[in-house]
């Protein structure tokens, strides 16, 4: 918590809300309403006639052959792409999009990065590699993508390759936010631990900007080669291309998100539900309200003529930054909106919320593109309502799943965890003391975990510390486990 100008906020990045369906290793993420190929529809068996029987087909034939052909090839262009990319287990954190527009990356609170091509509106490829949620993503110029998690590293990912092609080491604590510089040399980190900092692609070293008291939300390279943060501590900081110290501004509110437009200027979010606009100097020049609740999300158009701007509320408002003046906001569930980016051309805009999917919308009518599904994720809980330990579990749900269906999360999912060997879970990247440990998981050895934590009881976890001081307690969450988990 924060307390600035007698208003209290609460850092929406410390939230770990939502559920979802996971997507296996070597599964397709599939398109909203996808139930089977539009080229399908139009496939029949070749009529076949034996080897004597055949003769040349007239030229006419030929020719009206040519002209289904290329008639069909042109109706399959002019498909709409899909307004929905399915696959996440959790919320949608990072997004961003090639420089040739061909292409785009997520990632997830559920651990995993998806690689997506837009033009079919389907998943490349699901890359597994932080061991904790994915924060953040960046578009390299030579079409490299880098993500960052809450594993404080950096993964730089080549085109076709399911591991990385470089991991950096960068922070002590969550990555939060990642930029690239427009020649694709560096990459600049925001973290949790209080800094930031800017990292070649190639090559070692790296330029750490300390300063900020606390989380640092959002990072940006503004042109001239220098660098802006943003941070919990409600300073901008405008840091020079050498060394030097920063430009700071003070402004009235908290800050999540931070970018800098081609001219220079700049855009801050903050956690009192505004956007400020200020010079390349620092100087605000406008403040414009998006909603009641904190901006988590930014992204400029290419031509920084467009701000998109998302809220914890799942508000989304496309504003003119020339003038700071709304242009319309766009219609989702309701739902965290915690990433967006806008394509290269600036017509079309994707963002990433806790409804566990990719959006793509069209930024002359501010319509989805394509059929749309305006669901939020279903409640498995809901049946268990009054029940003291699906209430206890409500603390869980965040991380762990209890279906088979909706998969791992940030951690494993629970679904046939009684019996189930510890560090056993499939699809689930565990950390090696968990690996080597013996435990069966049953009533004894949950109470056990929850009377005297995970960090005695399974050293190495990756699982937030958290005690159920209470006997009673402990057994009603055991026995909810126990019918909610059981396969079916």
């Amino acid at each position: 918590m924060r307390e600035v100008a007698g208003r209290t906020f609460t850092s929406p990045r410390l939230r770990g809300e939502g559920s979802g369906r996971g997507l296996a290793d070597g599964a397709s993420a599939k398109r909203e309403g996808e139930g089977g190929s539009t080229i399908a529809l139009f496939r029949r068996q070749p009529l076949t006639r034996p080897p004597s029987a055949s003769r040349p087909l007239p030229a006419w034939r030929g020719e009206v052959a040519r002209a289904l052909t290329l008639a069909l090839a042109l109706f399959v262009a002019a498909l709409p792409a899909q307004a929905q990319l399915r696959g996440h287990g959790g919320p949608v954190r990072a997004v961003a999009v090639a420089p040739d527009g061909r292409t785009a990356i997520s990632g997830s609170f559920d651990q995993s990065a998806i690689l997506w091509a837009l033009d079919r509106g389907a998943a490349i490829r699901v890359l597994r590699f932080h061991e904790s949620a994915v924060n953040a993503a960046a578009a390299l110029p030579d079409g490299r993508f880098a993500t960052a998690g809450a594993d404080g590293r950096i993964a730089i990912w080549a085109a076709g390759s399911a591991t990385p092609a470089r991991v950096i080491e960068a922070h002590k604590a969550p990555v939060v936010a990642l930029a690239a510089s427009s020649d694709g040399r560096f990459l600049a980190s925001a973290s949790w631990d209080g800094t930031a900092r800017v990292t070649p692609v190639e090559g070692e070293g790296a330029r750490v900007l300390n300063g900020h008291h606390g989380n640092v939300n959002g990072v940006a390279f503004a042109p001239g080669g220098r660098i802006v943060t943003a941070g919990y501590d409600a300073t901008l900081r405008i840091w020079p291309a050498d060394e030097g110290p920063p430009a700071v501004i003070t402004l009235p509110t908290p800050l999540n998100a931070v970018a800098a437009a081609p001219d220079g200027e700049i855009v801050a979010a903050g956690a009192d539900g505004s956007i400020r606009i200020l010079s390349a100097a620092g100087q605000v020049r406008a403040e414009l309200e998006v909603g009641p609740t904190p901006v988590i999300g930014l992204a400029l158009s290419p031509d920084g003529a467009r701000v998109g701007a998302a809220t914890i509320g799942g508000a989304v408002a496309i504003v003119e930054r020339a003038s700071a003046k709304a242009l319309f906001s766009l219609v989702g569930p309701g739902l965290p909106v915690w990433s967006l980016a806008f394509k290269p051309d600036g017509a079309e805009l994707l963002t990433g919320g806790s409804d566990r999917m990719v959006r793509r919308w069209d930024m002359n009518t501010g319509e989805h593109i394509g059929a749309v599904a305006m669901t939020r994720p279903d409640d498995f809980l809901a049946g268990f309502k009054g029940n003291r330990g699906a209430e206890l579990f409500q603390a869980c749900a965040a991380c762990h799943t209890l279906t088979p269906e909706d998969g791992n999360r940030a951690g494993p999912t629970l679904h046939g965890v009684f019996g189930r060997r510890i560090a056993t879970a499939p699809g689930y990247n565990y950390s090696e003391p968990l690996k080597r440990m013996d435990i069966v998981w049953n009533a004894e050895t949950i109470a056990k975990l929850f009377e005297i934590g995970p960090s005695h009881y399974t050293p190495g976890t990756k699982m937030p510390e958290q005690t159920i001081p209470s006997r009673e307690d402990r057994e009603a969450l055991v026995r909810f486990l126990a019918e909610a988990t059981k396969p079916r």
